[in-house]
């Protein structure tokens, strides 16, 4: 019986072993095609009779490995890499949607999400009801309609900080037949696997803690394997019914737990083609050897400097989980226990000048809109990455306009708080 490995050494390990005499680092297979002598064979694999690379749109070798590795550490059944995180969870919603669907969501999300789901979904015909994740089991359920084909939540929600209760959320989604779909991001399998806590669909955008360095743009979806699409097959009708752009095979019966992967290689990659470049997994992989050491970091370091900003008077509100007197320190407790992420939100005393003019005052600490790296950076939603949203929707979700997501790097603790101080000053 093979040893399961624990997730400090999948990071290392997992996606690729080599054999005798192979390069001990993943190769980066960087070409479009590849050749085949036989053309029975190159037609199998167009009917996906048989396994095996024949266009990098769908299937990639550098990038089979690199999505192996992320789903051994999510603990799924298969893991397809997408060319960005908003990709990622565009691919994950539209591989069971299409016009005429429905899904609700949390409203404590990412601002590039919430305008994918409210917006841009409206505009292929799917609609989105969102929801306070805080809302009772019956004010959720309220918003599902006959058409509802997903539920969907951050673990730690961008940039709020509030923590999504996992559990809650699974168990309303399949009370009402459909999938959960949790992005986990900030958290990354080494702070929290979803679907130990009954999610169904993990997403991720690779550019943040997974790649930690800012060198690449990546997304993932990696799937459980444990929904039962055929036991709410008229739901499904894309994963239970003929695929006639594949000769009327039917994804769950053909390949099992595999079909909500497979489909979504062979019907979205291959029509939509959001892939990440294999250099671009090559540099993903180099950042996933270290994740369970820069997690671990990122949150000693982002401890320290809550503590600070929860302290100093000049400060009037903070958002970290870590906090004993956290709205979400409970249920950090729960799904967080061994640390949360690097990002924290705080709002000081004064207006949106305040805020501003503390963030230009910052010497080392970089503005920018990244987050998730290993440099501290900050950002002012409200200006910057939720501009387009009207203060009625920065609250909806959950974003005051006062709001600052400071994201803690793996710099010494100590270079950071004297920027934040000298800053404050």
């Amino acid at each position: 019986m093979k040893k399961e490995l624990r997730r400090a050494s999948l990071c290392v390990r997992a996606g690729y072993q080599p054999k005798n005499g192979e390069p001990v680092e993943m190769p980066i297979i960087q070409s479009t095609t590849f050749k085949y002598d036989d053309s029975d064979e190159m037609a199998q694999l167009f009917d996906l009779k048989k396994e095996g690379y024949f266009y990098t749109r769908l299937q990639n070798p550098t990038n089979d490995m690199v999505a192996a590795k992320i789903a051994a550490l999510e603990g799924g059944v298969g893991c397809v890499l997408t060319s960005s995180g908003q990709a990622a969870n565009f691919f994950a919603v539209f591989n069971i949607c299409e016009a005429g669907d429905h899904i609700v969501t949390s409203n404590e999300i990412y601002g590039g999400t919430y305008n994918l789901f409210g917006v841009t979904l409206k505009k292929l015909g799917i609609e989105c009801t969102f929801v306070s994740q805080d809302a009772s089991d019956e004010e959720i359920e309220a918003a599902f309609r006959p058409n509802t084909k997903a539920l969907f939540g951050e673990t730690i929600s961008n940039p709020g900080c509030a923590v999504l209760d996992i559990e809650k959320f699974a168990r309303i989604a399949h009370r009402m037949g459909v999938p959960l779909i949790v992005d986990n991001t900030f958290a990354t399998p080494i702070n929290c696997r979803p679907f130990e806590w009954g999610a169904d669909i993990v997403t991720h955008s690779t550019t943040k803690y997974m790649d930690g360095m800012a060198t690449q743009v990546g997304g993932a979806v990696v799937d459980s394997g444990n929904f039962d699409w055929m036991a709410h097959a008229e739901k499904f009708p894309g994963l239970t019914t003929p695929d006639e752009s594949y000769h009327g095979l039917t994804y769950v019966k053909a390949f099992g737990k595999m079909g909500y992967t497979t489909k979504l290689v062979a019907q979205l990659m291959r029509d939509l083609g959001s892939i990440p470049a294999p250099q671009n997994s090559f540099l993903l992989n180099l950042g996933l050897q270290t994740l369970h050491l820069r997690m671990a970091q990122h949150c000693k370091n982002a401890q320290r400097v809550a503590e600070y900003l929860h302290d100093d008077d000049r400060v009037a509100w903070v958002h970290y989980c870590g906090l004993p007197d956290d709205a979400n320190y409970e249920r950090g407790q729960k799904y967080l226990p061994n640390g949360s992420c690097g990002v924290i939100a705080f709002g000081l005393k004064g207006d949106r000048e305040t805020a501003i003019r503390f963030m230009d005052s910052l010497k080392m600490v970089n503005i920018a809109t990244h987050v998730a790296d290993a440099r501290t950076c900050v950002l002012h939603p409200a200006s910057h990455t939720h501009r387009q949203l009207s203060d009625e929707q920065l609250l909806e979700a959950g974003i005051a306009p006062d709001l600052i997501r400071l994201s803690v790097g793996i710099e010494d603790v100590e270079d950071i708080l004297d920027d934040i101080k000298q800053a404050l000053g």
